[in-house]
């Protein structure tokens, strides 16, 4: 166990320290276009590595970031906007994009749609997805740039900035007062977690109730979601 750990950060290590800013601009990027990767771990990772080694600068570790973000969300605004909602139903699943997922995704764009790309920045099941989605509903660019932008200057430069300042204090704890904000920090995380989840449940059961009036809502996909 200890061996793979030791294995796993010497890897983190040379990773971030030869190919850091790229790193994490390739990563950010993808997510942002579809790619179920774990951007946001290694975004505050890559912010505690800058913190306690000073190999890298914080600066642009988030530069990188909020880069990879706003590119990433506009190549996967274009992919949903070419291939249009069809493909996303028929493969979404292979993914997690589910038909009910596309149906929320529907429903909240028609209700708050620059407000769902700005927020969804910050939520895992949204961040992957929510270009495609805007693409896909054919939300107006412009609109999707200026929101895109924010969420994600907000989103990968915050969290590597908080992170970073949040690593520098980190370091000073020890003894009795680590073991104190660590179980709130996982309390917190799982918490929201949980919030996400029951959210989620419920803004599908508005989207099915909406569809009774809007058949628009649901057209195309009445078959998958009677699976």
């Amino acid at each position: 166990m200890h061996s793979g750990t030791s294995a796993l950060l010497h890897y983190l290590d040379t990773l971030l320290s030869e190919y850091g800013y790229g790193v994490i601009g390739v990563v950010v990027m993808f997510e942002s276009m579809g790619l179920p990767l774990p951007a946001e771990s290694l975004l505050i990772t890559a912010a505690l590595y800058a913190a306690t080694t000073h190999r890298l600068n914080i600066y642009g570790v988030a530069t990188a970031g909020v880069t990879g973000a706003i590119m990433g969300d506009n190549f996967g605004y274009l992919i949903g906007k070419a291939l249009g909602f069809h493909l996303l139903l028929r493969h979404g699943r292979k993914v997690g994009l589910t038909p009910q997922r596309l149906l929320l995704g529907r429903y909240v764009f028609r209700q708050h749609g620059g407000i769902v790309v700005f927020f969804g920045r910050f939520i895992a099941i949204l961040r992957v997805f929510v270009a495609l989605m805007a693409g896909a509903n054919h939300m107006h660019w412009r609109s999707f740039l200026i929101f895109n932008a924010m969420g994600g200057l907000c989103w990968a430069g915050g969290y590597s900035l908080i992170t970073y300042y949040l690593g520098h204090e980190a370091l000073r704890l020890s003894g009795p007062a680590a073991w104190i904000v660590i179980p709130i920090g996982v309390a917190v995380i799982v918490g929201m977690l949980v919030f996400l989840k029951k959210n989620e449940k419920r803004l599908t059961k508005e989207a099915l109730e909406a569809a009774e009036n809007d058949p628009a809502l649901v057209h195309g996909m009445e078959a998958e979601l009677k699976q």
